[in-house]
């Protein structure tokens, strides 16, 4: 058997860049709408310190509007609210993001339920998550949309197919499920307790794995042909005690079984920020009340 198409998640992220680029060029043409995206900060998390500044770059490579709002670990939680809430009523910022984690003595739920919905570029709000789920326009998760986006580069439709996907996060696992929904796939949602995951798994033409367990996927589980979306991304202990970064599907092996699949890293990953910069554009025209390429 021929191993599986990789799917190529940089190249692809490169093109939904363009596009809303494209998008971006076209609000500020016919509407005179400049997108604006705000990142609120708190603390000196390294990795999240990394996130922002390449958030921040691609941001205004595709003609947009960044802010950036740094604040020290102590900040209070009402000083963040406040700022949270400055941005809110500010008519040039159509998103806003809150990078996690947040310092401890600050509730995180309580912050994120602040952001004005129709600016919540995470898609976390309950509002978002409802609307998802009900079927109207709403923003939604990057990384789900990023994984169907990446599924739809392989497979013609997803309409009819039969989808699994390996978690149940709010995250990831949830509204990946609604999104397959809403592309007409029959969606089962499998975890960590699902009995006999394994049969579940193989009778699967699309997987999404999401469940955070190194290599938890197996060749045995895959079905011939099926298209594997790895959303993992798990460190593990290498060779000369260094580290690797693997997904939730055992590559090496699933690659033989599979049509097509993502590679950690490479796959997922690079979607996540691209589907962040297409949320703002669709917010942007969303509150300005005209069409958008996205919605």
């Amino acid at each position: 058997m021929s191993e599986a198409k990789i799917i190529d998640g940089k190249q692809i992220a490169a093109s939904v860049r363009a596009d809303v680029a494209a998008e971006v060029a076209r609000l500020q043409k016919e509407h005179g709408l400049k997108p604006g995206l705000a990142v609120v900060l708190v603390g000196e998390d390294p990795a999240s310190k990394v996130y922002v500044a390449n958030k921040a770059k691609q941001t205004v490579e595709v003609g947009m509007n960044s802010w950036e709002h740094r604040l020290p670990a102590e900040t209070s939680e009402a000083d963040v609210l406040a700022v949270v809430d400055k941005l809110n009523n500010d008519p040039a910022c159509h998103g806003i993001l809150v990078q996690l984690p947040l310092p401890k003595h600050i509730n995180a739920e309580k912050v994120l339920n602040s952001i004005n919905p129709d600016k919540d570029v995470d898609g976390f709000h309950p509002v978002n998550v409802g609307r998802l789920w009900v079927g109207e326009r709403a923003l939604v998760p990057c990384t789900p949309t990023g994984s169907v986006i990446l599924a739809k580069s392989v497979l013609p439709s997803l309409s009819g197919l039969d989808a699994v996907v390996i978690g149940r996060s709010n995250i990831v696992g949830k509204p990946v499920a609604a999104l397959l929904l809403r592309e007409n796939c029959s969606v089962t949602i499998a975890h960590s307790r699902t009995k006999n995951i394994e049969d579940v798994v193989k009778r699967a033409d699309l997987v999404v794995a999401a469940v955070g367990i190194p290599e938890m996927v197996k060749a045995s589980w895959i079905k011939p042909g099926a298209t594997i979306i790895d959303v993992g991304i798990n460190r593990v202990p290498s060779e000369n005690g260094k580290t690797k970064l693997v997904g939730d599907v055992a590559y090496e092996e699933c690659a033989k079984v599979a049509g097509a699949i993502t590679p950690v890293p490479g796959g997922v990953g690079p979607m996540t920020i691209a589907c962040l910069l297409r949320n703002a554009a669709q917010a942007a025209a969303m509150i300005a009340g005209v069409k958008s390429a996205f919605a």
